[in-house]
C-alpha cells in the first residue's frame, strides 16, 4: 500500500488567471468561506495556497477553468529530500541521480517530472534551494548547507567540485532546431570550431557526416543537425557529458551509431548522463538507470540507481519497490510478434509495382502489396530512403510515374512528419475543426483525447505548445477523422515512453475491429513492437534511390531489417520488451550464427 504524507499544492502560473475566472477557487474554498482567509490568497497577482492548512478537498481544482491547480498527496519516503522548488506552490524535485566517472547513467521517465531540472542542477546552471523558497537569494541555502545535505554520498564530492568551478561540463541540447540561429557557416567550420580534443574526425566518421562537411548549418535537416550536435559535444574536453534526447530525428541506423559514440566517452574516464525515451537505445548505451516518476508539472522523484534491465523494468511495471510507490496503474507489457501469421482482414487498398522519381534524381520503387482491414503496417528504413514519399503517394499528394494504387474512393487521413504550430486558435478549436461531430463522441473522448492526455490542453493556444504537445494534438486530430486509411508519419517524435505506448494503443484501437487500416512510419523499435501487425522494409542509398517490397510478416520483416542495421534482439523475461544485444556478446554471436536477429 502506498504511504502518504503532507499534501502539496502546485499552481501553474502560466495558466492561472485570477481576474479572468473571478477567483472562484478562492471563493469556494471551505476554509476561506469559514473565515480562514490564509488558506488561499493572492500575492502580487498570483495564487498562493497554504499547504499546511489545505485539507485537500479538491474544490479549487474543480472550480479552476484553466486546469492550473493541482493538489496531491506526496509519497512518504521522500520527506525531507527536497532538492529544488520553483517558487511558492511551484514544481518540486526530490533527489538527484548519480554522476559516476566511467559510466553512462540513463534517466527514464515521463515529460514534466524534472529531467531538465536535474540536468540544470548537475551542470551548474541552477543552484538547488533544497525546497526553501525565499523572496531573494538570502532566503535560500548556501553551498555549505547544500553539501551537508549530501554528506557521505557520491554526490557530495561532485557537488563540491561543481561549486568550486572544478568540473567541466558539456551539454548536448534537446532543442537542436535552434542550432542554426546561433551557429553560422559550414558544418566543417562549426565542428572545427568546437573541437578541443582532436576527436572531431572520429565523430564525423562514426556518425556518417563526411558528406555533409561543406553544407551550410542552416540548410541541414533535423537528423543532420542532431548528428552535428552529437559530434560537437563528443569533441569537447569535459569531465561530464549530458546528452538530452540524442536519438530524436535519427533513424535506427543512426541511433546505433550515436549510442556507440556515446559509449566511447566513459571508456576515456568521463561521466555521462543520458535522457532518452527510446528504451531499446537507452538499454543499449547505459550502465545504470534512474527512474523519474511523480506528477508532471507538480513534482518529480528520482529513484535510487538500478542496473539497466532492472531499472527499465521498474519503469515499465510502474512500481518502485524501495519507495513502495506505484506511480502508474497499469504495467506496460510487450507481446512478441515474431511468430507472424497471415493477415485475416479484407483487402482495403492495394497497389501494383510503383515507381516514382523527383527532379533532383531520387528514385523510389515499391513492390506490389495491399493493406488490410484491422492492421497497422510499419514502414522501416533509414532516413532519406523514400518512406515519406511512399506515404505521400498513398495520400494522393504525389502520383507514381508507373503503377497504380487501387483506393476505390477510400477516405484517407494523413499526419505528416513535420507538425505545424501556426494555427491561430486553441487546441479545442483545432481538433474540432479537424474531426467535426466526432469531437463529442464518447469513443473519441476516451480512446483518443483522454488516452493522449489532452484534457488539460484544450484551452491552450496551439502556438504556445511544446513539440510533444503538438505531436499529441496532431495525432488526435487525425485519429478523430472519419477515414478508412490512416497514414501517420513518425508519431513517437518528441513523446516520452508512456505517451508513445499510449499513442500506439490509440492507433491500434482506431483500426482494429473497425474495418480500417493504418500505415505508420516509425524508428523506435519498442514503439514498432507495440504498433505493427506487418512491416515494409525500405532499402537502398539514402537520397539516391530507395526500394521496398509490399507488407510482409512481422517476424521475417524485422529479421531482415535488423540484419541490415547490424544488431540482434532478445526478449526481457519479465516484460517481454525487445533488448538490443551488446555487439560481440555471447547472445549476439549466437543470434547471428542462427540467423535469428529478431526473436
Amino acid at each position: 500500500m502506498v504511504q502518504k504524507r503532507r499534501r502539496i499544492a502546485v499552481v501553474d502560473r502560466d495558466s492561472c488567471n485570477p481576474k479572468k475566472c473571478g477567483r472562484e477557487c478562492i471563493k469556494y474554498c471551505p476554509r476561506v468561506r469559514a473565515g480562514e482567509k490564509e488558506t488561499i490568497r493572492l500575492e502580487d497577482g498570483f495564487l498562493i495556497i497554504d499547504e499546511d492548512l489545505c485539507v485537500g478537498c479538491g474544490i479549487c481544482v474543480k472550480r479552476c477553468p484553466f486546469s492550473a491547480i493541482s493538489v496531491v498527496n506526496l509519497p512518504a519516503p521522500v520527506e525531507g529530500e527536497e532538492i529544488h522548488r520553483y517558487g511558492p506552490n511551484g514544481f518540486v524535485l526530490y533527489r538527484l541521480p548519480l554522476v559516476r566517472r566511467g559510466s553512462v547513467v540513463g534517466l527514464v521517465g515521463p515529460n514534466g517530472v524534472g529531467k531538465t531540472t536535474v540536468v540544470r542542477i548537475l551542470s551548474g546552471d541552477l543552484r538547488p534551494n533544497l525546497g526553501a523558497v525565499g523572496t531573494d537569494e538570502e532566503g535560500e541555502p548556501d553551498w555549505e548547507e547544500i553539501l551537508d545535505r549530501f554528506g557521505g554520498s557520491e554526490l557530495q564530492d561532485y557537488l563540491r567540485r561543481l561549486s568550486r568551478g572544478e568540473v567541466r561540463v558539456v551539454r548536448k541540447p534537446e532543442r537542436i532546431d535552434l542550432i542554426p540561429k546561433v551557429v553560422r557557416g559550414t558544418v566543417r567550420e562549426a565542428l572545427e570550431g568546437a573541437d578541443e580534443t582532436g576527436r572531431v574526425d572520429e565523430a564525423a566518421s562514426v556518425l556518417g557526416l563526411e558528406g555533409l562537411m561543406d553544407r551550410m548549418v542552416g540548410d541541414l535537416s533535423g537528423g543532420e543537425l542532431q548528428r552535428v550536435a552529437l559530434a560537437a559535444a563528443y569533441s569537447k574536453d569535459a569531465d561530464v557529458y549530458f546528452f538530452d534526447e540524442p536519438c530524436n530525428y535519427l533513424d535506427v541506423y543512426q541511433r546505433i551509431r550515436a549510442s556507440k559514440l556515446i559509449r566511447r566517452l566513459p571508456e576515456m574516464g568521463a561521466a555521462v548522463l543520458v535522457v532518452e525515451h527510446d528504451l531499446a537505445m537507452l538499454d543499449y548505451m547505459s550502465d545504470l538507470i534512474h527512474v523519474l516518476y511523480g506528477r508532471p508539472g507538480v513534482f518529480g522523484i528520482v529513484s535510487f540507481p538500478h542496473g539497466v534491465g532492472e531499472g527499465i523494468n521498474i519503469f515499465l511495471e510502474g512500481y518502485v519497490p524501495e519507495d513502495n510507490v506505484r506511480f502508474r496503474e497499469d504495467s506496460i507489457m510487450f507481446l512478441s510478434r515474431a511468430g507472424g501469421g497471415e493477415p485475416v482482414g479484407e483487402v482495403l487498398t492495394s497497389f501494383t509495382e510503383l515507381r516514382f522519381s523527383y527532379d533532383g534524381g531520387f528514385e523510389l520503387s515499391v513492390g506490389p502489396g495491399e493493406l488490410r482491414e484491422g492492421e497497422v503496417v510499419a514502414a522501416l528504413g533509414p532516413n532519406g530512403i523514400g518512406k515519406t514519399t511512399f506515404v505521400r503517394l498513398l495520400a494522393g499528394e504525389l502520383r507514381p510515374a508507373e503503377g497504380e494504387i487501387s483506393s476505390g474512393g477510400l477516405k484517407i487521413a494523413y499526419k505528416p512528419q513535420h507538425v505545424r504550430s501556426d494555427y491561430g486558435g486553441t487546441v479545442a478549436e483545432l481538433i474540432r475543426s479537424a474531426v467535426g461531430a466526432n469531437f463529442s463522441s464518447s469513443f473519441f473522448r476516451v480512446e483518443v483525447i483522454r488516452r493522449l492526455g489532452l484534457e488539460g490542453l484544450m484551452d491552450r493556444m496551439v502556438g504556445d505548445l511544446s513539440g510533444g504537445e503538438l505531436q499529441r494534438v496532431a495525432l488526435a486530430s487525425v485519429l478523430g477523422m472519419e477515414a478508412d486509411l490512416y497514414l501517420i508519419d513518425e508519431p513517437s517524435a518528441f513523446l516520452d515512453v508512456e505517451m508513445r505506448m499510449a499513442a500506439a494503443k490509440a492507433i491500434r484501437r482506431r483500426v482494429e475491429g473497425e474495418r480500417k487500416a493504418a500505415l505508420v512510419v516509425e524508428h523506435d523499435i519498442v514503439t514498432i513492437e507495440a504498433l505493427a501487425s506487418r512491416v515494409m522494409v525500405f532499402r537502398g542509398v539514402p537520397g539516391v534511390r530507395g526500394e521496398a517490397s509490399g507488407p510482409i510478416d512481422m517476424g521475417k520483416g524485422m529479421n531482415d531489417f535488423l540484419r541490415d542495421v547490424g544488431i540482434t534482439i532478445r526478449r526481457d523475461p519479465e516484460s517481454g520488451r525487445p533488448k538490443v544485444n551488446k555487439p560481440g556478446s555471447k547472445l549476439d554471436q549466437e543470434a547471428r550464427r542462427s540467423g535469428r536477429y529478431y526473436s
